[in-house]
């Protein structure tokens, strides 16, 4: 069974930084695409950044330079290192995995498990 918890969510002020961990548990995160998304309410799903089995990784214009995600193999987990936090960047976060293709795709239809979610909210 397939389980991704996501921690590390919080309120911090435009500038601070936040690191999201995604945990994952029957899949194996260092052979498979794995994603960040963000949501709020009334919206649908915005990708964020994304990182296939190679560690080459994707982001979003609007995080670029600012977020890094990265897997710890070791602890079977995903991360997203965010700085320079902005008011714009408040939304819940969901991590994702793709187990069912070899492209990384920066759209929500390319990832069959997610997680619940952490909230990451900016304040100015």
């Amino acid at each position: 069974q397939v389980q991704l918890v996501e921690s590390g969510g919080g309120s911090v002020q435009a500038g601070g930084s936040l690191r999201l961990s995604c945990a994952a548990s029957g899949l194996t995160v260092s052979s498979i695409c794995m994603g960040w998304f963000r949501q709020v309410p009334g919206k649908g799903r915005e990708w964020v950044a994304s990182i296939d089995n190679d560690v080459d990784s994707s982001y979003a214009d609007s995080v670029k330079g600012r977020f890094t995600i990265a897997k710890d193999n070791a602890k079977n987990t995903l991360y997203l290192q965010m700085n320079s936090l902005k008011p714009e960047d408040t939304a819940m976060y969901h991590c994702a995995a793709d187990t069912a293709s070899w492209y990384c795709a920066a759209y929500s239809e390319g990832y069959n498990y997610w997680g619940q979610g952490t909230q990451v909210t900016v304040s100015s």
